[in-house]
């Protein structure tokens, strides 16, 4: 399968994979009790990679539990000699445990990054075979990496309900002896090139070759081979300038033209014979921050972005299919929004396929841990560190996120060694990936950024208009504290881009018992009214670099979307993405004026 129908590494694609996903045995073990499979007593059934907290997983239990259990036979593809077949797992949270007929197979801790094993020593020649998972969740323990995921038992306020054990895809791959078993892209617009590394596993082999081919569209932009040192491969790639601007910009990849450079990439041997290959893709782009601007390909960019929580009704944090993903992606554009914050999730690899292929910028945040301590700085630095590793060459991820509003470091104004922790995630972030802005801790008290991310949920935009106007910034650092917080720590510079990371959250259901908003409104012209006028007044603001607004899709208890939870716009569509936008053309002048003279002529009659 190629990557359009659902790879789920798409960044690193072979011929052929074998999806385990489907049903399940399984088990409550409510105390982690039992440590061994020959313990269990398998009584459920449950359909993988949903939790067992969403009713798509066929259970749709939302009790404490620390851990469950999972088992399915299947069949190993054949395998020619020195082939390898590896078990992998796109996120199993928290913990796990893996073992292939009775042999301990994997260790895995972290609920949001993949992992995976070589599983052929451990096959029955012939089969059957036996899969088998230990996954351990202790909803009390608020030092892991959780994200929204609730503590107490029923959601409250923004939190929502726990996701345990298996949520992202599980799957075989069958390779051969040495195989490329990472690869990372990073482009580089100044000089025109694109930075390739590659690092092979399995076996150790020598005088093996590494051929690369790159095309976007018909067009064949490089091809070349290099010699293997060590292991590994590590080589700039210069392409053709077009000098032309208008060639350069069909090839640079941005929302307006995500143009993707193809690769095809092969292993071959000494006596020239093909040992391994594998596709992937890249893009040419540049991000940054210059003076109060954030820049895309050298130039000015206004952010348009929502943020988006990443969970569905039925299944949630997991889509319920690849199509989800891709009409999640088409829907934030339909809206007017050139990108998303993905907020307290690292999101599969899936969907920032489809932003890549689709043309979407994402913001990736760290879930948080809540509570400060050396357990929660060694869970969160570690996990990071895999995330950047995974997702560091999708060309739509134009920031790293590490923190979010304090989460996890309470006492950042008063704590030194708090903040040491937040910069030093900013600076590893940076040492890990030099080519993108990073936000230390987004929302409120800055100790290391590139941009000022300021969450502001104040109702009225009369206020925000004169709050963020030009004249009054060194009145906001200094005195205003949108959330009760002040805005920078420890002297960081003011001179950054400055974005409204957070704003709006405005409620509207249609059942408004049980629901939760930052305001809230009880008709869907007034819904309109307000989100017409408070984006109105954020676009027009000279100083902001972007805005993000809250949010994407209702979220259980929480009714700020634009959408519904089923996707469903709460006003038309056309109206959310001019207002979002603003208009450009003579049309959405009209359009804008006919909706506010309907909106004012409701407001008279009522």
């Amino acid at each position: 399968m190629n990557g359009a129908h659902g790879y789920p590494r798409p960044q690193l694609e072979r011929a052929e994979w074998f999806c385990l996903d489907g049903e399940w045995d399984f088990a409550f073990d409510p105390e982690a009790a039992v440590q061994s499979p020959g313990q269990v007593q398998w009584n459920r059934r449950i359909r993988v990679p949903f939790s067992p907290e969403t009713p798509a997983s066929g259970i749709g239990e939302t009790g404490f539990y620390r851990a469950v259990w999972y088992r399915r036979p299947f069949d190993a593809p054949p395998l020619r000699r020195g082939e390898r077949l590896l078990l992998h797992f796109g996120a199993v949270d928290y913990s796990a445990r893996v073992w292939v007929n009775s042999h301990a197979a994997a260790e895995h801790e972290g609920g949001y990054t993949p992992f995976s094993a070589d599983i052929t020593d451990f096959l029955h020649p012939g089969g059957p075979n036996l899969l088998e998972v230990r996954a351990e969740d202790d909803p009390a323990d608020l030092s892991k990496p959780r994200g929204k995921q609730d503590w107490q038992l029923q959601p409250h306020s923004i939190w929502y309900p726990r996701t345990t054990g298996i949520w992202q895809p599980v799957w075989l791959e069958r390779v051969p002896p040495t195989f490329v078993g990472a690869i990372r892209w990073t482009p580089n617009l100044e000089r025109w090139e694109i930075g390739f590394e590659a690092w092979l596993a399995g076996e150790r082999r020598q005088d093996l070759r590494l051929a690369i081919k790159l095309y976007a569209g018909d067009s064949l932009l490089a091809e070349d081979t290099y010699a293997v040192v060590a292991g590994e491969v590590h080589r700039r790639i210069a392409l053709s300038d077009p000098g032309i601007d208008d060639y350069r910009n069909e090839l640079l990849w941005s929302p307006a033209t995500p143009t993707l450079i193809y690769a095809e990439i092969k292993l071959i041997g000494s006596s020239g014979e093909l040992i391994d290959a594998v596709r992937s893709y890249t893009a040419l782009r540049s991000i940054g921050a210059q003076g109060d601007k954030f820049v895309l390909n050298g130039r000015p960019y206004q952010l348009r972005m929502v943020l988006d929580q990443g969970y569905w009704p039925e299944s949630g944090l997991t889509a319920p299919d690849d199509d989800a993903f891709r009409r999640d992606v088409e829907l934030a554009q339909a809206l007017g929004f050139n990108g998303v914050r993905k907020h307290q999730k690292i999101e599969n690899p899936r969907y920032l396929y489809w932003a890549d292929v689709l043309g979407l910028l994402v913001w990736e945040e760290m879930p948080s841990a809540y509570r400060y301590n050396r357990t929660s700085i060694q869970r969160l630095a570690h996990e990071w560190s895999a995330a950047i590793e995974r997702d560091v060459s999708h060309p739509s991820i134009v920031a790293w996120v590490p923190f979010n509003e304090s989460w996890g470091v309470p006492d950042l104004p008063d704590s030194p060694a708090q903040r040491h922790y937040v910069q030093a995630l900013y600076h590893l972030t940076k040492s890990l990936d030099p080519t993108r802005p990073v936000i230390g801790n987004d929302g409120w008290e800055s100790v290391a950024t590139d941009i000022i991310g300021i969450h502001d949920y104040d109702d009225k935009p009369d206020r925000i208009a004169k709050r963020y106007l030009l004249d009054e910034i060194p009145r906001l650092f200094k005195r205003e504290r949108p959330g009760g917080r002040l805005l920078l720590l420890e002297g960081q510079p003011q001179e950054q881009p400055l974005i409204l990371t957070e704003f709006g959250g405005i409620a509207f259901s249609r059942d408004q018992a049980g629901t939760w908003g930052y305001s809230r409104t009880d008709t869907e012209d007034e819904f309109a009214k307000r989100y017409l006028h408070l984006l109105g007044v954020v676009r027009s603001l000279p100083v902001l670099a972007g805005f993000c607004y809250t949010q994407f899709a209702d979220t259980y208890q929480e009714a700020n979307g634009l959408l519904y939870a089923d996707r469903t716009p709460k006003i038309p569509t056309e109206q959310i993405a001019l207002a979002t936008r603003g208009p450009r053309t003579r049309r959405d002048f009209q359009l804008e004026w006919e909706w506010r003279e309907r909106l004012m002529n409701h407001q008279r009659q009522q």
